[in-house]
């Protein structure tokens, strides 16, 4: 197996494109592992964060541009960021351990395509966009449609992502997420969940967003939940409201999962239930701070 650090984009695609069994990496944290797994090593690693349009991090233009390599501890310090997408940044510091965050990346977390993956749901409730290049050029696509399946993205071999493009919160609106895991820290989600929500000056819902992890084969987004809390102030949660009802029947009905060592799929249900419901409110509350 041989390793290069390509320095541009088009010498990181000219590296694909001549070797077709070459993996790219973003932060390796899970190719490493995998390999040492078992999984067969491929032919040749390409590491992306010597490229400087991988490890950006800027708002313009009413967009904010994440590097697809920026390690997630760098994120997590970022307090322009985390004012403005603070569930983002909680997923993002979840991803391993110490030593884990100065390797781990937005990038990779979401192409190793796991279908627990922290960060995901974060950006996909924030409608960020991801920017890819490869042989074709660059082209871009929602976060929602570059996993198809567990470890299966929509990418081709030449392909990889450069950075997030993220549209920039407007008054009265915020973010969070939350997951459940069997032990303190650096475990795998048995159920996470992300919400954005927006208020008006009356802290009513505008806009809203739910989107859950660990549940399906990918993450899902509640269709239903915009329909069932736009118009509503989102009280603390209380069982007497009837449309925590309805929002835990629409998470339900979004719910595939499947039965593991982490947890039944019945129980794995419940707890979205509960998750959807906590971030939901954390999201209204934080948005309301920022009018």
């Amino acid at each position: 197996m041989k390793y290069r650090a390509p320095t541009s984009i088009d010498e990181a695609v000219e590296l694909l494109s001549a070797h077709p069994g070459a993996e790219v990496f973003a932060g390796a944290t899970d190719l490493i592992p995998q390999i040492q797994g078992g999984r067969p090593e491929p032919s040749l690693v390409v590491d992306l964060k010597r490229i400087p349009e991988t490890v950006r991090l800027e708002a313009e233009n009413g967009f904010w541009r994440v590097g697809a390599a920026i390690p997630a501890a760098v994120l997590t310090a970022h307090e322009g960021l985390t004012a403005a997408f603070p569930g983002l940044v909680e997923g993002a510091g979840l991803i391993g351990s110490d030593q884990i965050q100065g390797r781990a990346t937005l990038g990779g977390n979401l192409c190793n395509a796991s279908p627990a993956a922290d960060s995901v749901p974060p950006l996909v409730a924030l409608g960020a966009e991801a920017i890819i290049v490869g042989r074709g050029g660059e082209r871009s696509a929602q976060v929602s449609e570059v996993v198809i399946g567990p470890s299966a993205t929509s990418l081709d071999q030449s392909e990889f992502i450069t950075e997030f493009r993220i549209p920039a919160p407007s008054r009265g609106s915020s973010d969070a997420y939350e997951r459940f895991i069997p032990r303190t820290e650096m475990d795998i989600a048995v159920v996470g969940a992300a919400a954005r929500i927006r208020v008006d000056g009356d802290g009513r819902c505008e806009e809203a967003a739910v989107v859950l992890a660990a549940v399906a084969p990918t993450v899902v987004e509640v269709s239903a939940a915009s329909g069932i809390l736009e118009g509503r102030v989102i009280p603390h949660y209380s069982g007497r409201d009837a449309f925590w009802d309805e929002l835990g029947e629409a998470v339900v009905a979004c719910c595939n999962p499947i039965d593991d060592k982490r947890g039944t799929a019945e129980y794995r249900r419940k707890v979205a239930q509960v998750l959807a419901r906590r971030t939901v409110v954390t999201a209204a509350r934080r948005a309301r701070e920022t009018l």
